[in-house]
């Protein structure tokens, strides 16, 4: 049946959907919610009327009538930064499977007043779940304060007892990372730290010390970075400079590559002269030259619990902690012996 002008002038409604398949709005309403008191021929008819139409349902009159809007929020900070951001795709990817979108509360200034603003407006979209990858800890603190009522999940750095949160052992990942540096020899090793707020980069920076300390080797103090390749560059100038280590763990994979380049600039080779790991595997990591050894996050795993614990199905699935792995390339190897 062909449509009007009137009709092509606005979007299709359910109740133009009952006129063309001959049924009320109510049965297209059950059919919409998947009814079992519908018959397949009524069924099939509504379904060919909302094809014919073009017909979309509206997700707002949706969540009147079932109570659910399918909707997960997610608060999150530095998401143009690799970990967040995956941990963000990962999170979409398995809201899709179970039928659900994401709607996102970016923190570009993680400030109280801005971490307030983002949970209400998550809360004013009625998302039946929140996730919070955002790693400070006053977000923390203000979701307690603000007493949230519906399931949310938080990524910590360490093991815990809460029952709302994700535990990312970066601490043993950190501590993967700078075992193997002396485990093949290197006794002066150097830190290239995080953000100063952040929570993930004080859990590394903790690892590398901790690790240090249990092998009773010198420590020099970590040195505070940004996240950038840019900083790891400018840091390893200075540190290269003066040629007092053999090796660096960087927080992160952009300011490893920031480092390999610095010993690149002092005609320094890498691994020879100076290892290098980082943190996260990014992509790239695995072509950067020469490949980089790195600490792996198993991101989409990490965005697959976050779903689960925020949108229970009835498998009792424990909130159990997250352990990066070592990921072993060309960037490592025994400290050169100098004449």
């Amino acid at each position: 049946m062909a449509t009007s002008k009137a009709q092509k002038s606005r979007a299709p409604s359910i109740r133009d959907v009952a006129r063309i398949a001959g049924v009320s709005h109510q049965t297209v309403s059950r059919v919409l919610n998947n009814s079992d008191a519908i018959r397949d021929a009524t069924r099939d008819r509504v379904v060919a009327a909302m094809e014919e139409l073009q017909y979309r349902p509206n997700r707002a009159a949706r969540a009147l009538v079932t109570n659910s809007s399918k909707t997960i929020g997610v608060l999150t900070a530095r998401r143009e930064h690799y970990g967040p951001a995956a941990t963000l795709q990962a999170i979409e990817d398995a809201a899709v499977r179970r039928g659900y979108t994401v709607t996102t509360s970016n923190l570009t200034d993680a400030t109280d007043a801005a971490v307030r603003a983002g949970l209400t407006h998550l809360l004013e979209q009625d998302v039946e779940g929140i996730v919070v990858i955002a790693p400070q800890q006053r977000v923390f603190d203000i979701i307690a304060e603000l007493g949230v009522r519906i399931p949310y999940v938080t990524l910590r750095t360490r093991v815990g007892e809460d029952p709302s949160a994700l535990w990312v052992d970066q601490m043993s990942g950190a501590r993967l990372a700078t075992a193997h540096l002396l485990d093949l020899g290197h006794e002066h090793v150097r830190h290239l730290a995080g953000s100063r707020d952040s929570l993930e980069a004080d859990a590394r920076m903790q690892g590398f010390l901790r690790e240090m300390s249990d092998r009773d080797m010198p420590v020099s103090p970590p040195i505070l970075g940004d996240w950038t390749a840019d900083f790891g560059y400018a840091a390893g100038r200075e540190l290269l400079r003066w040629r007092d280590c053999t090796a660096v763990f960087c927080a992160n994979d952009a300011m490893a590559l920031g480092v390999m380049h610095a010993a690149r600039s002092y005609g320094l080779d890498v691994p020879g002269d100076l290892s290098v790991v980082g943190y996260d595997d990014i992509p790239e990591a695995q072509h950067f030259w020469p490949p980089l050894t790195t600490v792996q996050v198993d991101f989409a795993e990490l965005g697959r619990r976050c779903v689960e614990l925020v949108l229970p199905d009835g498998e009792d699935l424990r909130p159990v902690d997250i352990v990066p792995q070592l990921v072993v390339r060309g960037s490592t190897s025994a400290p050169r012996t100098r004449a």
